[in-house]
């Protein structure tokens, strides 16, 4: 290699190297970003720290989020203490449940209406469409009604069943995806005999992306939700789920922080277990949703 050659390799170098006026501002951005995020993070930061904390060092603490002295013992007292075993065992039933019932019930629903034209259907698809902006709120007397005809008021079943209904965005996202499989495989599957249920279970598994994305929304939303354990189980206390159950560590007149900030830390392990493993799916879900 020439001297020249050498020369201009090294000049190219340094011009990619060299700090341009792009990257000063994508620097700019990214630590105002990461300020913005980490204020953002602190109250959920401070409840975790907390649950690491005595009570006396909750108020003499602050604002800083480590504490001096770590103790250990406030979550196996959450756990054992509070009942919080019981609750636990609830909300995982009642989650994994009310999603598996609304994932089967939205994906066929949104296979029919994907796949068949019938008379009736732009009404339904209407309907459907109009359930995103009835406040949720508002359904629950009817609800409750209805499982107290059933007989299942103050039981698993009644919660599991009030915990299942909705899921109109759902529906959409899976009319949406089921509507850009091709037709070529679904006659191939007709001509190899398959009728309604099995072309259903071939399109199914093609629809994992929009699958993660009910599961993530679905089970966060079964998994945090109040007023309907609280309702439906309001004779029975050990029905409960943890939202509610966070109720016993508020006394007649103090609270206990500590205890609650452990229970905290117990009841959103699940749910980020839950979303880092459907993240990826979740992701593609989403994207597939803005391009249709």
């Amino acid at each position: 290699m020439t001297t020249q050659q050498m020369s201009i390799r090294s000049a190219y170098f340094k011009k990619i190297l060299r700090p341009g006026r792009f990257l000063k501002y994508n620097l700019v951005i990214l630590i105002g970003l990461s300020l913005v995020s980490f204020l953002w993070m602190y109250p959920f930061l401070w409840s975790v720290f907390t649950a690491f904390k005595t009570d006396g060092a909750i108020w003499n603490a602050g604002a800083t989020l480590l504490p001096d002295e770590w103790v250990w013992s406030n979550i196996p007292d959450a756990w054992e203490k509070a009942n919080f075993s019981t609750y636990f065992f609830n909300t995982v039933l009642y989650s994994v449940s009310a999603t598996t019932i609304v994932l089967i019930t939205t994906a066929m629903c949104g296979y029919v209406l994907a796949r068949y034209r019938f008379f009736g259907r732009n009404i339904i698809y209407g309907v459907v469409l109009a359930t995103l902006f009835v406040p949720i709120a508002t359904v629950i007397i009817p609800q409750f009604q209805l499982v107290k005809t059933l007989g299942l008021l103050n039981t698993r079943m009644g919660v599991i069943l009030a915990l299942s209904g909705g899921g109109g965005l759902y529906v959409l996202l899976f009319t949406s995806f089921f509507s850009t499989i091709p037709e070529e495989i679904y006659d191939a599957a007709k001509i190899d005999g398959a009728g309604f249920v099995q072309q259903f279970r071939i399109s199914l598994p093609l629809a994992k992306p929009i699958i993660a994305t009910v599961v993530i929304f679905q089970f966060m939303q079964t998994w945090n939700e109040f007023n309907v354990p609280l309702v439906f189980t309001f004779g029975s206390p050990e029905l409960r789920n943890l939202a509610v159950g966070m109720y016993a560590f508020q006394g007649e007149f103090a609270m206990d922080w500590p205890g609650f900030a452990a229970g905290t830390v117990i009841s959103i392990i699940p749910v980020l277990l839950v979303f880092f493993f459907f993240q990826g799916y979740f992701v593609r879900g989403l994207q597939g949703a803005v391009k249709q």
